[in-house]
C-alpha cells in the first residue's frame, strides 16, 4: 500500500494554475501583431510553431514530479505476530445410567456430549482432554489441540462401559493427574454429573483439595430437572407414569467448586446447559497478544529522476529546436 510522508506539500500543487495563467498571459503581451495587405515574400510558418509550447510542459510535468517527491511516497507493508497463551481444559462426564434419562431430549448424555462438543469448537487456540466416570473413571482423550480428534472421541462414548454408579471423586481426580503438569497460564476442569457420589475410594472433597494443591479451577455442573415424569409398563404391558427426583449432591458440587475457585451451576434444560458453557467460555478467556511490524520503502527517487529530465529535456528543446521560434 502506498502512502505519504510528506502529504502537505500536495499544497504546492497550488502553483501549477498559477504558473500556466502567468505563460498565458507572457504569450499574449511578448507578441504584437502587424497588419499587412499581403502574406506574399514571408514564407511558409514552421511547423514547429504549434509545439513551441512542448518546452512550458515539459517544465510543469517536471514540477509535478518533483513535489510527488517532497511528499515521500512510500511503499508500506505490515504483518502481524499473534501469541497464543490457551487454556488447558479437561471435560469430566458422568456416564452413568441415570444420564439416560429423557427430560433432556433425546437423553441427559445426548444432550451434553452435544452441546460440549460445540463448546470445544468454539475455543481454537485451548487444549482440551476428556474424561469419562461411572462407578470408576478414566480417560477417554488426553489433552490436545486436535479438536476435530477430541470431537470424534467424544461421539465414540458409550454407556455402559463401566460399571453402574456415581464416583464424583474418581472424576475429578482422574482430571487433576491430566492438568496436574501443565504449563498453560490457566487449567480449568468442567465436572457435569446428574447424581450423588456413591462409588469410588477418593472423595470429592479430597479431590478438590488436590485440584487446588495444582492452582486448578473446577467448574460443577449438575444436571437434570428437579422433578420430571416418565412413561412406564408395567408387568402387564400397561403404561403408567412415574414421577421421578433427581438427586444431584449439590453439596459436594458447591464445595468442590468453593475449594478450587469455581462456580457451582445447575442445568435443569439443555438450553440452560448451553449457556452455562457460554457463562464458561466468557470467565476463561484465552489471551492473545500480538505485535504488528511495520516496514516503508522510500519511493521517491523515481520522481526526482522523472523531473530532472523532464526540466533538462524542457530547457534543451527552448535552448536548440525553438529557440528562434516566437
Amino acid at each position: 500500500m502506498e502512502s505519504f510522508a510528506n502529504p502537505e506539500w500536495f499544497w504546492a500543487f497550488l502553483l501549477i494554475p498559477i504558473l500556466i495563467v502567468l505563460y498565458y498571459f507572457k504569450e499574449v503581451y511578448d507578441n504584437v501583431d502587424f497588419k499587412f495587405s499581403s502574406s506574399e515574400g514571408f514564407g511558409k510558418t514552421s511547423s514547429l510553431v504549434y509545439l513551441k509550447h512542448i518546452p512550458f510542459l515539459c517544465l510543469q510535468i517536471g514540477l509535478i514530479a518533483f513535489i510527488v517527491a517532497l511528499a515521500r511516497p512510500q511503499d508500506s507493508k505490515s504483518w502481524e505476530e499473534t501469541k497464543t497463551q490457551g487454556i488447558d481444559m479437561i471435560i469430566s462426564m458422568d456416564i452413568s445410567s441415570s444420564m439416560k434419562m429423557p427430560d433432556f431430549k433425546p437423553s441427559r448424555f445426548d444432550a451434553s456430549k452435544k452441546i460440549a462438543t460445540e463448546f470445544i469448537q468454539s475455543r481454537p487456540n485451548d487444549r482440551f482432554g476428556l474424561v469419562v466416570f461411572a462407578a470408576e473413571s478414566f480417560t477417554q482423550c488426553p489433552l490436545t489441540i486436535d479438536h476435530n480428534r477430541i470431537t470424534e472421541l467424544f461421539q465414540d462414548i458409550r454407556m455402559g462401559i463401566l460399571e453402574d454408579g456415581t464416583a464424583i471423586g474418581s472424576g475429578l481426580a482422574t482430571a487433576v493427574q491430566r492438568l496436574k503438569d501443565s504449563e498453560a497460564k490457566s487449567k480449568v476442569i468442567v465436572l457435569l454429573t446428574d447424581g450423588e457420589n456413591n462409588a469410588g475410594e477418593i472423595s470429592p472433597k479430597t479431590a478438590a483439595e488436590l485440584a487446588n494443591t495444582y492452582d486448578i479451577k473446577v467448574y460443577t455442573i449438575g444436571i437434570g430437572k428437579k422433578k420430571f415424569t416418565i412413561q412406564q409398563k408395567d408387568f402387564f404391558g400397561r403404561t403408567y407414569n412415574q414421577q421421578i427426583e433427581s438427586k444431584i449432591d449439590t453439596e459436594s458440587l458447591e464445595a468442590i467448586a468453593k475449594i478450587t475457585g469455581g462456580r457451582y451451576y445447575r442445568a435443569e434444560s439443555p438450553n440452560a446447559l448451553k449457556n452455562i458453557y457460554e457463562e464458561i467460555d466468557q470467565l476463561e478467556k484465552t489471551e492473545l497478544a500480538s505485535l504488528k511490524y511495520y516496514k516503508k520503502t522510500e519511493l521517491f527517487l523515481p520522481y526526482v529522476l522523472v523531473g530532472l529530465i523532464l526540466l533538462g529535456l524542457g530547457k534543451s528543446l527552448e535552448l536548440t529546436v525553438f529557440k528562434t521560434i516566437d
